[in-house]
């Protein structure tokens, strides 16, 4: 009989304790095998250089670099990289720049231990795993148009109070251009006006205001 070769998988989480504890659990299946654990961007392609997981579970939000840009890097050096996002947020940009940058899944810190297992099983398999929270957020923000580096600047700036003259010298544009943005921006997220606009943003991740 062939014996299975465990899952090698790489933790990245910013909190020590998150860490342990992923390591914990998962060390006492027989078919996982936590090889190393990372709190940084840093670290973590340090040790995916090092140890070669077969599979990376990453925190969305590490300092610093983030966890989405980190997969990014992984995936861009290692193209056959298979990494779950794990996140306590369900914010639909979230989801999706994560699963744009190359991730194979994304669940929820929240989830169960045995949808966990099951995600860890199914993206190892080359398969792609949604939380069943996200799943119906990613196919709405799919339909979406995307909004431009410019229009995430401006909108960043509409949610911090800022008005278009403000915006205009902060980015050194006409005032006229930063309304032509802003009525950009309210079409492409489909509200009526700056306070919706800012709401809905937050809501849905696509900025942070942290």
């Amino acid at each position: 009989m062939r014996i299975q070769k465990p899952i090698r998988i790489l933790v990245v989480d910013d909190h020590f304790m998150v860490r342990m504890g992923l390591s914990a659990s998962l060390n006492v299946e027989p078919d996982m095998e936590v090889v190393a654990e990372a709190g940084t961007s840093e670290h973590a392609l340090e040790a995916y250089r090092r140890h070669l997981p077969t599979l990376v579970i990453m925190d969305v939000r590490l300092p610093g670099v983030n966890g989405t840009d980190t997969t990014a890097a992984i995936v861009r050096e290692f193209p056959d990289a298979r990494v779950l996002m794990l996140s306590t947020h369900s914010g639909e940009e979230e989801v999706y720049r994560s699963m744009q940058a190359g991730a194979r899944g994304y669940i929820l810190k929240s989830a169960i231990r045995e949808d966990l297992l099951r995600a860890i099983r199914e993206v190892h398999k080359g398969r792609r795993y949604l939380d069943p929270t996200v799943a119906p957020l990613l196919a709405e923000r799919m339909s979406h148009r995307s909004l431009t580096s410019r229009e995430l600047e401006v909108l960043r700036m509409v949610a911090n109070g800022l008005g278009n003259k403000e915006i205009g010298a902060a980015l050194n544009i006409a005032e006229v251009t930063v309304k032509l943005h802003v009525s950009h921006v309210l079409e492409k997220l489909n509200v009526k006006d700056r306070t919706q606009a800012a709401t809905a943003a937050l809501q849905r991740g696509i900025i942070s205001l942290d």
